[in-house]
């Protein structure tokens, strides 16, 4: 169902709950990438446009439900208040009186953000007493933290469930929208890139794709397992091998299919995995002894685009070798590539979070697709088919 938006609700002079992904890294006490809080600032300005009072939730690392210092949002609301180009208050807590007393003196446009709700073993533990001390901070409760959707913590399920009207804001309505066509009405044909290092972290992702594309394209250290179960040489190249069964029932099912899923036929190899090894293009059966696979080779590059480049949706989940190491990231930047030109054709380009969207801003700009996801787990999940807690909390239009 449908969930929602911030367009469904009137804003103004209401306070308006806003949960979103502020997890940003810290280092030295500043603020590393914003990329997290640009994502979410057009819902926040949707809100003070509007005259209502955005009062802005995170949490940030792993506090363990106690005030630390070092984990504090702080730093965050300076970063805030310098790309909304307007003050924000912080608060230096989440819940309590002096928080609702410094909520009550509040204006419309006034821009708040409490303190990491992770302070507080209540938001991990989903407690519903934490959730309502929540509640009284504000009228209605927009969620726009996707990263964070798959959570079943008490900002995210518990405190939506006591509020009127629960809705999306702009980047989670944006994450529902673009998934959700490639579970349920992809444009045709559609692939898979489907790369990583285990096919343990992606196997549901696998099963659930695989009734609905066209193609679906392997690489990444994942690849190795197949081999190992085929019984073929993989040298010193990565290997799940609790998953080797998986890997056969996964190629069982795709020759049912028509043999949809595509391994790479060759590959690069080295004998150091550095900027220093020595590097050798090998057929995928020829992988020697003490040889480590780190990337597909050219011929694979050259199979996956010309199916990439005919294809009109294209989901991009997980990199295609050891992408980190300026060495061995061609496969993974020419695939990239490759979607990206299907793109300019009128393909439909969505990048999963996590390790695919690091691979995709590495060496491109964000426009040059569809979408990234800004969820790592939360959009495998999601691509798993499963039913997010976060989002089944919002209400149905």
């Amino acid at each position: 169902m449908p969930k929602m938006t911030i367009d469904d609700l009137v804003l103004k002079d209401k306070k308006v709950l806003i949960r979103v992904d502020f997890n940003v890294p810290l280092p030295e006490g500043k603020v590393g990438d914003n990329t997290r809080i640009v994502k979410a600032l057009p819902t926040i300005e949707k809100v003070i446009s509007e005259g209502g009072i955005p009062i802005i939730m995170s949490h940030l690392g792993r506090p363990k439900g106690k005030a630390d210092p070092a984990l504090s949002l702080k730093p965050v609301a300076s970063v805030v208040e310098e790309l909304l180009g307007q003050k924000v208050t912080f608060l230096a807590d989440c819940i309590g009186s002096k928080v609702q007393k410094a909520l009550a003196k509040a204006k419309p446009g006034d821009c708040f953000l409490l303190e990491n709700l992770r302070f507080y073993p209540g938001e991990e533990k989903n407690d519903s007493e934490f959730a309502r001390e929540l509640s009284l901070l504000g009228d209605l409760y927009l969620n726009d933290a996707f990263g964070a959707a798959h959570r079943a913590h008490a900002s995210v399920v518990a405190l939506p469930q006591l509020m009127d009207s629960p809705a999306a804001g702009y980047l989670m309505d944006k994450e529902i929208n673009y998934l959700g066509k490639i579970l349920e009405v992809p444009k045709k044909p559609f692939v898979a890139v489907i790369g990583g290092a285990k096919i343990s972290s992606k196997i549901g992702v696998i099963n659930n794709l695989l009734d609905k594309v066209d193609n679906m394209l392997l690489g990444g250290g994942l690849v190795f397992t197949f081999y190992k179960m085929m019984g073929v040489e993989i040298g010193d190249s990565i290997c799940d091998e609790e998953s080797l069964h998986l890997a056969a029932e996964i190629l069982q099912k795709s020759e049912e299919q028509g043999g949809k899923i595509l391994l790479p036929i060759d590959l690069i190899i080295t004998d150091d995995v550095s900027e220093k090894g020595v590097k050798r293009v090998v057929f995928w059966e020829e992988i020697p002894p003490r040889m480590t696979g780190v990337d597909i080779g050219p011929g694979t590059i050259q199979l996956y685009t010309d199916i990439l480049t005919r294809s009109k949706t294209i989901t991009f989940n997980g990199p295609m070798g050891v992408f980190e190491i300026d060495a061995f990231g061609e496969g993974t930047y020419e695939i990239l590539e490759s979607i990206i030109s299907a793109k300019a054709n009128g393909a439909t380009t969505i990048i999963g979070g996590g390790d695919s969207a690091a691979a995709a801003k590495r060496y491109f700009k964000e426009e040059a697709f569809s979408h990234i996801s800004t969820g790592g787990g939360a959009s495998l999940e999601f691509m798993e088919g499963k039913i997010l807690p976060g989002i089944a909390a919002l209400k149905d239009k």
